[in-house]
């Protein structure tokens, strides 16, 4: 399986899917801290990919994205944004209502 497809089948089978720097637990970087605090505050059950433990990941969901920077959401399958899209959205009340949704 080649890292597309790899990183087509974890989006497929998480309904709210982060790439990012570190984990949940232990974010290695301000703006990856920054979504996992978004996701947290709006109640969302998540998963975590950390870039930083597969270099082929890190690279290939730049590439599947065509966006350049980590961390990347996805949301039952639909590429969301990073950390700043994710801020603009829960200001708005978009992303509270976009994980609602997402998990039924």
């Amino acid at each position: 399986m080649n890292v597309q497809d790899k990183i087509k089948k974890q989006i497929a089978e998480n309904n709210i899917i982060l790439y990012m720097k570190g984990n949940a637990e232990l974010p290695m970087c301000g703006f990856s801290a920054r979504a996992v605090h978004l996701l947290k505050s709006c109640g969302a059950k998540f998963t975590t990919v950390d870039v930083l433990q597969d270099e082929e990941i890190r690279q290939g969901i730049k590439v599947y994205s065509n966006w350049p920077t980590i961390p990347q959401l996805y949301v039952k399958g639909e590429f969301i944004g990073g950390s700043d899209i994710m801020a603009e959205m829960h200001e708005t009340g978009e992303l509270q209502q976009l994980i609602k949704d997402a998990q039924g």
